[in-house]
């Protein structure tokens, strides 16, 4: 049973994505691929230079650690959710889902979702780095060298939301 395509699913697939548009849905996961390594590192017994209230080194393990790769694991998902909005994942739900395979998205939906998870990073991500942006510092560190390898890790996640949004910009364009 073929489902039938509606006028703005017909849209989407008339006008091309951009080439811009393209190669930033591919920089998004890189953006976050720097933390994620940091945390991993973390969750494998490298303390990467945190320091605990007494000022040692300070490892992170079981269910911790846990939580700390599974946390990764998920924000590189949800990072690799850009590719919707450049891919046609964004104009038909793929066929092997069941129950919704091969219905056409709706571009509102897409709109509406992308736009609420771009602000909700660029809010995450100011208040997680309120500290580096007010003090130059991420908190407590073992050294000056750990504090920038903190910063370079996790300084991309700030891009990620604005990414998002310009992506979902030419979404919107492209559904008009």
């Amino acid at each position: 049973m073929t489902m039938a395509r509606t006028p703005v699913a017909d849209k989407l697939e008339q006008r091309p994505v951009p080439r811009w548009a393209k190669r930033l849905a591919h920089v998004i996961p890189l953006l976050v691929l720097p933390s994620g390594l940091w945390r991993w590192a973390v969750a494998f017994g490298f303390p990467m230079g945190m320091v605990n209230s007494a000022g040692e080194l300070e490892l992170v393990r079981g269910w911790p650690a846990v939580y700390v790769a599974f946390i990764s694991l998920l924000s590189e998902a949800v990072a690799l959710t850009a590719f919707g909005l450049v891919r046609p994942l964004g104009e038909e739900v793929p066929r092997w889902l069941p129950f919704f395979g091969g219905r056409t998205v709706r571009p509102k939906a897409v709109i509406v979702a992308a736009t609420a998870g771009s602000v909700a990073l660029m809010l995450i991500w100011t208040v997680g780095f309120w500290e580096v942006w007010t003090t130059g510092r991420p908190g407590p560190m073992g050294s000056s060298f750990w504090a920038a390898v903190f910063t370079a890790c996790y300084a991309p996640l700030n891009l990620w939301g604005p990414a998002l949004l310009t992506l979902t910009w030419a979404y919107w364009r492209r559904s008009q």
